[in-house]
């Protein structure tokens, strides 16, 4: 008989930190996107005032996914949905991905791909090598 695979601390804590920071960024991108006037966004980003409800949709999706990130992890209810969360926030970062190649803006998709990566580290760290055991 074979024991269970040991979770590694290490893994664990560094899961926590990025989920910690991921849910940070979603979270206030989320907030900034929802409560700051689109004309001072598109200043910043043409595209939101082209499309300002997909600049609130995308509001809504960060703050979901930020929630998502964190919440079931921390407080162990439902902590399956942090994998879920995870793999939303991957979709959203493909779909931001798109959208600005397909508007020829491929100079402000950096930060999506880094975003991509760290969130699915989240969806196979607690998906597969670190989950979080819920709360009984």
């Amino acid at each position: 008989m074979t024991s269970p695979p040991k979770k590694s601390k290490t893994l664990h804590s560094i899961l926590w930190i990025t989920q910690a920071l991921l849910a940070l960024l979603f979270i206030g991108t989320g907030i900034f996107k929802l409560v700051t006037p689109v004309s001072t966004i598109a200043g910043m980003w043409p595209w939101a005032g082209e499309y300002p409800d997909l600049l609130r949709v995308t509001g809504v999706f960060d703050l979901a996914g930020g929630i998502g990130l964190i919440l079931p992890a921390f407080t162990g209810i439902r902590p399956g949905l942090t994998v879920w969360a995870a793999l939303g926030c991957a979709a959203l970062q493909v779909s931001a991905i798109v959208f600005h190649f397909s508007r020829g803006e491929a100079a402000n998709t950096p930060f999506n791909f880094v975003m991509l990566a760290f969130v699915l580290f989240v969806f196979w760290g607690r998906g597969m090598k670190a989950s979080i055991n819920p709360r009984t």
